[in-house]
């Protein structure tokens, strides 16, 4: 199916196929009374609406447009967007899609004070939520992660990072990957899998860290790459999770098993995970709540972006990261939503975005790029992904919108109006 988009009021997008930092993350193209060709799935033409030709050539049954490119008529839909805003679709470079229940239960220690480590000292947090993923099935992790998925399309989102690390062990880690995949081969959404064995101790390991650490290594990286089922490995580096000494190690491992890596980094307090995340070669570190100077600078100087989770901090009522002092600093910063079950069980990608206007103090045009193309950079999507250029992915979202600053404005509103994925249509409103 073939889709001629027509009459954009503003089209609104990064360009390019790496990851923009500094001012340029800002400098987007603006482009009003637009129009976008779509053919098998593919951008074939950004430009002018004026620059349209619309008349059918009865010798070649094709509508053309310049510079000449071709769409075909008897398969051909025209979509008036009414003058409204067009963006690339939303890319979210960091979820934990699938796990078994929810955590509604620790909402009432939250507001009593516990803090992320007391709670998982209780049994709670990622523990929690290992025991509901260890006891469901495959086919119940994909029904719930469908659905959340779908949910995600409705709001913008058409490119998703998934971690796993609800597992803990081989088999349940495993588990979580294969349901990756197979959502990958039945849903719309393109899912980028993550190996994230290295979240918490599991309980039955509390007493014998080294010998976790030995797990991962010597079977699970080994099993998960054998199986083909994650392109990163990622790994927390906090006191409360794996020191440093342990990080070096496994994610030393994991690349020498082909994967790209990535690393949880100064979320809970002041450490050394930026540094060590750009000395490891990570193509992103994640979190960065107390990121100090120097483990910024590092980021800057190794090009590990910084993918940016605001929405974490506003459930957990923590600091918030220094994104403009990121920016300054030259590291390219992405926004994701974190969506999981215990520290932002929000899935809606818009949220996170006007907070990164309102708490890191990004401007619509920086906070966009956060969540395109930046974003599609940190997870090695951004050669199809991210950007209104000729050649990428039709993914793109028609806004309830008349400019860009109105979506950040309008924070708390779903106002995807029409979604396309791949060159499919998925209407959210009438």
């Amino acid at each position: 199916m073939d889709l001629l988009l027509r009459n954009i009021g503003l089209l609104a997008t990064s360009v390019g196929v790496e990851a923009r930092k500094g001012k340029r993350q800002g400098e987007i193209t603006l482009l009003k009374n637009a129009a976008i060709g779509v053919k098998d799935g593919k951008i074939v033409y950004v430009g002018p609406d004026d620059a349209v030709v619309c008349a059918r050539n009865e010798n070649d049954g094709n509508i053309h447009a310049r510079p000449a490119q071709s769409l075909n008529k008897n398969a051909c839909i025209e979509i008036d967007c009414n003058g409204k805003l067009v963006t690339p679709g939303l890319v979210d470079a960091h979820t934990h899609l699938v796990f078994g229940g929810w955590r509604d239960d620790e909402m009432a220690l939250r507001l009593a004070g516990a803090s992320y480590a007391d709670i998982l000292k209780q049994g709670g947090g990622i523990l929690s939520t290992v025991r509901r993923t260890r006891a469901a099935s495959e086919d119940e992790l994909a029904d719930k992660a469908s659905g959340i998925l779908r949910d995600m399309l409705r709001h913008g989102t058409t490119t998703v990072e998934c971690k796993s690390g609800y597992g803990l062990n081989v088999a349940d880690e495993l588990k979580q990957l294969r349901v990756v995949k197979v959502l990958q081969q039945s849903q719309p959404v393109c899912l980028v899998p993550t190996f994230m064995g290295a979240h918490a101790i599991p309980g039955e390991y509390a007493n014998d860290r080294a010998g976790y650490v030995r797990l991962l290594c010597e079977e699970a990286l080994p099993a998960v790459a054998a199986a083909d089922l994650a392109e990163y490995c990622d790994i927390f580096i906090e006191d409360a999770a794996f020191t440093a000494e342990e990080s070096i190690k496994i994610l030393a491992r994991a690349m020498g098993l082909g994967f790209k890596l990535k690393a949880h980094a100064d979320e809970l307090r002041a450490g050394v995970g930026a540094e060590l995340a750009a000395a490891a070669g990570c193509v992103s570190a994640e979190h960065l709540i107390y990121a100090s100077d120097k483990g910024i600078d590092d980021m800057a100087e190794r090009n590990v972006t910084a993918v940016l989770l605001p929405a974490t901090s506003f459930y957990l009522d923590k600091p918030y990261a220094r994104a403009r002092d990121m920016i300054e600093r030259g590291v390219a910063v992405a926004v994701a939503t974190d969506f999981n079950p215990g520290s932002s069980p929000n899935l809606n990608l818009q949220f996170p975005m006007a907070l990164a206007c309102l708490r890191y103090k990004l401007t619509p045009t920086e906070a966009l790029t956060a969540c395109t193309l930046n974003a599609a950079a940190s997870i090695g999507r951004a050669y199809c992904a991210g950007t209104l250029e000729v050649g990428k992915n039709a993914d793109i979202v028609v806004w309830d919108a008349p400019n860009l600053d109105y979506i950040f404005y309008r924070y708390g509103s779903n106002l995807a109006h029409t979604v396309i994925k791949s060159g499919e249509i998925y209407p959210v409103k009438d």
